[in-house]
C-alpha cells in the first residue's frame, strides 16, 4: 500500500469515527427522548449525559489532530471501553462499541506509523 493510499484511508476512517462521534455527543447535549430514556436505563443523570458528550467531543477532537492523534485514540480507546463495561452491566448489546473500538485502532494504525512500530515490537 503506498504512502498516499494509506492516508487516504486513514483520513476517510477519522471522517467517519468523527461523524459517529460527533453525532452521539449532539444526540446527548440535545437530550432528546430517545437520550432520555438511554440515559434513565443506565442510571445516568441528563447532567452527566452531557459531561460524557464533552468527553466525547474532546476525545474525538484530540484524535482528528495529527500532532495529539496518539493521545485522542487512548481517550477514545478509554471512553470505548466504560461504554462496553457499561453495556455489559445493564446487559445490553456490546456489539457496536466494540466494533467502533476496533475501527478506532484500525485507524490510528493506519494514521500514525509509530503507533504501528511500536506494537510490531512490542516485548
Amino acid at each position: 500500500m503506498t504512502q498516499k493510499t494509506r492516508k487516504i484511508i486513514g483520513w476517510v476512517f477519522t471522517g467517519l469515527l468523527a461523524l459517529v462521534f460527533i453525532s452521539s455527543a449532539f444526540m446527548k447535549i440535545k437530550g432528546g427522548a430517545q437520550a432520555s430514556q438511554g440515559a434513565a436505563a443506565l442510571g445516568i443523570s441528563l447532567d452527566t449525559l452531557k459531561l460524557i458528550a464533552i468527553v466525547e467531543i474532546l476525545s474525538i477532537s484530540l484524535f482528528i489532530i495529527p500532532r495529539s492523534g496518539l493521545l485522542g485514540t487512548l481517550l477514545l480507546a478509554a471512553y470505548l471501553g466504560g461504554a462496553i463495561a457499561t453495556h455489559l452491566e445493564h446487559g445490553q448489546p456490546v456489539m457496536f462499541p466494540i466494533i467502533i473500538e476496533i475501527i478506532v485502532w484500525i485507524t490510528a494504525v493506519i494514521r500514525f506509523p509509530e503507533l504501528s512500530k511500536r506494537l510490531a515490537t512490542a516485548q
